[in-house]
């Protein structure tokens, strides 16, 4: 679940319910969910349940909610996005899997993550 949103969220700088209201967001996060029970599936593991069902419903039960790794670029502290979008991509890999959504995902996180790290110039 935090494979779909944490790093558009982050991204973003938005909360999940204006997210999902983004053209072509629900279809994106879809698509990165479809990659992880992807992963999941040839990892041999079984996640029970509508899964796809399940992060639709995250927008609606928490409209307000940034995710944790928005607010760790909002505060300009390393963010987790290896331990999700990139356990993804690393199990894929593993496992003969094309993760291109969790990929790009994970690298523009690390993008963000070093212009909320670097220091302002200094000017004079």
């Amino acid at each position: 679940l935090n494979s779909a949103y944490n790093a558009l969220s982050a991204l973003s700088q938005q909360p999940y319910g204006p997210l999902v209201q983004v053209p072509g967001v629900t279809q994106v996060i879809a698509d990165i969910v479809a990659e992880c029970l992807a992963v999941a599936a040839a990892d041999g593991v079984t996640i029970p349940g509508d899964v796809q069902a399940a992060v639709r419903g995250i927008a609606t039960t928490m409209p307000g909610q940034f995710s944790s790794t928005a607010q760790d670029l909002a505060r300009g502290k390393p963010s987790e996005i290896d331990h999700l979008n990139g356990y993804v991509v690393k199990r894929g890999a593993a496992v003969g899997v094309p993760t291109p959504l969790n990929h790009a995902l994970q690298v523009l996180v690390k993008l963000a993550e070093m212009k909320g790290q670097r220091s302002a110039p200094t000017l004079g």
